[in-house]
């Protein structure tokens, strides 16, 4: 047993170790050594993406008519709709060629009313040579007449022609003038009949010997 003297400072060394150990040391870190810790990088970043990773397979888009009851961040874009839809693309020609033709028909009738016509059908009427050939109450040679060529009075050009019957026969008048310069008189370039046969009557004479209808409307 050892002497009593040295007992105390045994206890006294036993009892400062446990202190000793449950003391915390603190770790020295060096500014050049230290790396931040940087926040996790999610490459699809959405509201589902930071709950669960992979993202979960997206959802269809929702077909014609359906009712969607819930809101899904994972859901497919539905597909864009065509520029034009199918139902118009298919009446979309007929559409054109009904418009082209209310068109033409709508030209066709502005002509058909214009004075150039209606005093091309009165002066052939008065025309006694004109009568002898197609007969009486000339007029159109179809219900539904088409008047070929250009009325332009503006610029000053009147090229048109047309069938025409009478009682006995039917042929085609042509009327062609040009106005002279910007305020001058049209010129009659060519008037004529053609018959069915191929013979050509001239209606106009550039001598000025030709029957005036509007001097002797009555040929008495």
């Amino acid at each position: 047993m050892p002497p009593p003297r040295l007992l105390s400072p045994i206890l006294r060394s036993r009892a400062r170790l446990p202190a000793q150990c449950l003391r915390t040391v603190p770790s020295i870190r060096h500014a050049s050594t230290e790396q931040p810790i940087s926040a996790p990088t999610v490459p699809w970043k959405t509201p589902h993406s930071i709950t669960s990773w992979p993202p979960e397979p997206l959802i269809p888009a929702p077909k014609d008519g359906e009712v969607l009851l819930e809101r899904r961040p994972n859901r497919d874009l539905p597909p864009i709709p065509p520029l034009i839809p199918r139902e118009i693309a298919r009446t979309l020609p007929l559409f054109v060629v009904a418009m082209l033709a209310s068109l033409f028909a709508f030209f066709n009738y502005q002509k058909q009313e214009s004075s150039v016509v209606t005093s091309t059908l009165y002066a052939l009427r008065t025309n006694p040579s004109v009568r002898s050939e197609l007969g009486d109450e000339i007029y159109f040679a179809s219900k539904y007449p088409w008047i070929r060529g250009e009325i332009n009075q503006v610029h000053g050009r009147i090229d048109i022609s047309f069938w025409v019957k009478g009682t006995r026969k039917q042929g085609k008048v042509r009327l062609k003038c040009k106005r002279r310069g910007r305020g001058g008189y049209f010129v009659t370039q060519e008037w004529s009949l053609t018959m069915e046969d191929g013979s050509v009557f001239q209606l106009y004479d550039p001598e000025g010997n030709a029957v005036d209808p509007f001097q002797d409307p009555l040929g008495e």
